[in-house]
């Protein structure tokens, strides 16, 4: 069995419902059981949310990427969805003197209410009215004309979210390593995956050995010269409809493409395929509790 641990099936930018409903299918019949969907903005989290719960192992996360930040964020962020948040003022550590010009202050904490009739724990079959998952969350700075500071304040409510609801993260991180780590320092028992790594052996190499951190392995690896992580911190995904693998280069990206990616790693670590669904399918259940 394999899980497809980062996907956007639900986005209908993409994916029409019937596109997205025969994808499912495809995954299934190359046993892809399990897929995650995951969250880039409050709106599109609500969507993930509810295309995950028409379906049967179908996940889904809450997630504001870093292209949104400095924007007008919804406050309360979710409202008569299921999940009540609310906002208080959180007086944490600075990331880094280094990373602004002042300290912290007042930042959002946006924190889920418990209650026994609208927030539930994912069950072992399907998705339930809780995310598996805060993200993606993280900072992006590829582009110009982003606002590192606002992104690095988004971060560390998505991060602080995650603390106070015991979730784990996924983390999005594009030439912004310095201060990712930075960030997450202040966030010592943060639980996650860094999304999509595609960066050099020595930031590899800091996830590593700095963190419990997973690392999502997708399409990208097959027709790349990216550092292969260790199996027992490897997390299969697509990033569907992104980054299809060889021999799929050129088309949308889907869950029954991760036997590709397996099929790959098998040969790059010389292990056999069983034994690369079986251990990424335990990092990605353990991770994520599905």
């Amino acid at each position: 069995m394999f899980v497809d641990s980062h996907c956007h099936l639900h986005d209908r930018e993409f994916f029409s419902e019937e596109e997205a409903e025969e994808a499912l299918r495809r995954g299934r019949e190359n046993k892809v059981e399990k897929v995650i969907c995951i969250g880039t903005s409050h709106e599109d989290s609500l969507v993930a949310k509810e295309f995950a719960e028409k379906h049967e192992n179908v996940y889904w996360t809450y997630g504001i990427h870093p292209s949104e930040a400095g924007r007008d964020l919804p406050e309360p962020i979710f409202s008569a969805s299921g999940l009540e948040f609310s906002s208080t003022s959180y007086t944490g550590a600075p990331a880094e003197p280094s990373l602004r010009d002042e300290p912290v202050g007042r930042v959002r904490n946006i924190r889920v209410e418990n209650s026994n009739q609208n927030f539930t724990m994912p069950s072992k079959t399907g998705s339930a009215t809780r995310p598996v998952a805060i993200g993606e969350v993280g900072l992006d700075y590829h582009y110009e004309g982003y606002d590192r500071k606002a992104q690095i304040e988004l971060f560390e409510e998505m991060l602080q979210l995650a603390k106070d609801n015991n979730l784990p993260v996924s983390f999005h991180v594009r030439e912004a390593f310095d201060d990712f780590f930075a960030v997450v320092k202040n966030f010592p028992k943060t639980r996650g995956v860094v999304h999509s790594f595609s960066d050099n052996k020595k930031n590899l190499r800091r996830i590593l050995n700095e963190t419990d951190f997973y690392v999502g392995v997708n399409g990208m690896a097959t027709y790349s010269t990216l550092p292969t992580p260790p199996l027992d911190r490897i997390l299969l995904e697509t990033d569907a409809p992104f980054l299809a693998p060889v021999p799929h280069r050129g088309k949308k990206n889907e869950p029954a493409f991760i036997p590709d990616v397996a099929r790959w790693l098998a040969e790059k670590l010389e292990t056999p395929v069983e034994e690369i669904a079986k251990i990424t399918t335990e990092n990605t259940t353990k991770l994520f509790n599905l």
